[in-house]
């Protein structure tokens, strides 16, 4: 079985608070992926209670965003009208709450790849990615470039070679 993870394509991070020209750009590339991808669709949400600035996260980076249930903290309309299952809420960078549906999938039928794209390629889709990297070390995890953007240019393409570096397979580039 092939996974897609799309990573935290929330409003906040694509046109809001923490937004990007790049983030902006890969939204039709995303929509495409998941369109004409055969296999199993799974997307998480970064999720922070307004409580935020409290948190260590928010004391490192004081922006307030994705606080649950506003504007922000939504997936793209378009984006979350293609997804079939509820999107993962995680209060972190990386996803326990991933690995553990994939672990159970996995219990049944073997995972041949799972991909990522999503956003920030160097905070959230890293994370994930050596997250699952480490739980499934021996399924393909793959990146693709095309449909991630960073919080820079610059940080995108450092963390494209840092996951090379893990043995994730970045495509898309």
């Amino acid at each position: 079985m092939n996974i897609l993870v799309v990573v935290d394509m929330q409003n906040d991070f694509i046109n809001g608070t923490l937004g990007t020209e790049e983030a902006v750009k890969i939204v039709p590339k995303v929509i495409e992926k998941i369109k004409t991808f055969n296999g199993k669709i799974w997307a998480t949400r970064d999720t922070h209670e307004e409580n935020y600035l409290e948190t260590q996260e928010g004391r490192k980076l004081p922006i307030k965003h994705c606080v649950r249930n506003t504007e922000g903290w939504e997936i793209n309309r378009e984006i979350q009208k293609l997804l079939l299952e509820t999107p993962i809420d995680k209060g972190t960078f990386g996803s326990r709450e991933l690995i553990i549906v994939l672990q159970k999938y996995a219990q049944e039928e073997k995972l041949d790849s799972i991909t990522l794209v999503g956003l920030c390629t160097d905070i959230c889709v890293i994370s994930n990615a050596i997250l699952l990297k480490t739980y499934f070390p021996e399924t393909s995890i793959i990146v693709d470039a095309s449909c991630c953007a960073g919080v820079t240019p610059q940080s995108h393409q450092q963390a494209l070679e840092t996951m090379k570096m893990c043995q994730i397979e970045v495509v898309g580039q």
